[in-house]
């Protein structure tokens, strides 16, 4: 896979690390990732210190930090790549950790639903995350006051009187929802489309359902807000395709703009 100087071209890097070349020509052009020289041909090439920067923005990447924060991060971090894989390492471990917690979670509701057991309630929620859900709330209730407050109340009153069953059937419906949205982003539909619309009238009744109440389209907006406001979102929807999250909040404030 080399080239005869040792080199790697755009394409043969995209092969090597997973990332699309369409990436790789953004990462050069906003300065993230640049290239170790430009041959005659106009091949960019890229060596071992490439390589290894390229590493380090992928461990951003996966950690979900975005884009715009991680060149400053590896400035500021210099060229001690040991505290910086060390602090990557720490951050990983504590995911894989939580990781295998909610897995056995999943594992043992699914022998529930199943009939094969049954979970004390406080089992139900074992590996989740509740510093996450409270930054989350604070974050609704200071930008959108008491009346969200009042909103996340209801909306855990909801739940809590609903079965696993239920809210399985729910986050279901809501990945649906948003796979839709993805093959729209995906076939380059503009987020300010109005053929979107019916999608995104699914995706609020989606929110709506889950809240336990109606989502207005301003309430809508906030969601988007949030959504830009936290890596872990970034995380998730741009793990699905790298950019939709961009897209879907700008296509989520251009439909709650709308009357």
């Amino acid at each position: 896979m080399n080239s005869p100087r040792g080199r790697y071209t755009v394409k043969q890097l995209a092969r090597l690390s997973g990332v699309s070349v369409r990436t790789l020509h953004h990462y050069d052009a906003i300065g993230l990732l640049k290239p170790s020289f430009v041959g005659e041909n106009r091949y960019r090439y890229y060596g071992r210190e490439e390589l290894l920067r390229l590493q380090d923005i992928l461990f951003h990447r996966e950690l979900g930090v975005p884009l715009q924060e991680i060149a400053r991060l590896l400035e500021r971090a210099g060229r001690d790549r040991v505290a910086i894989l060390s602090r990557h390492r720490e951050r990983m471990a504590e995911r894989v950790e939580r990781s295998r917690q909610l897995l056995r979670t999943i594992d043992r509701t699914i022998a529930e639903l199943n009939g094969e057991g049954t979970m004390d309630d406080k089992d139900l929620y074992h590996g989740f995350a509740p510093a996450k859900q409270v930054e989350y709330e604070a974050w609704l209730v200071e930008n959108y006051g008491d009346s969200m407050r009042e909103g996340i109340e209801a909306s855990k009153a909801h739940w809590g009187k609903a079965g696993p069953g239920a809210m399985k059937a729910a986050f279901e419906e809501g990945r649906v929802a948003e796979a839709e949205l993805a093959e729209q982003f995906l076939a380059g539909v503009e987020p300010g489309s109005t053929e979107l619309e019916p999608l995104f009238d699914r995706h609020r009744a989606w929110v709506s359902h889950m809240w336990g109440r109606e989502c207005a389209r301003e309430g809508y907006a906030g969601m988007a807000d949030m959504y830009l406001a936290h890596p872990d979102f970034r995380t998730y929807f741009d793990g699905r395709c790298e950019g939709f999250t961009d897209w879907l909040t700008t296509a989520m404030k251009a439909y709650a703009a709308r009357s």
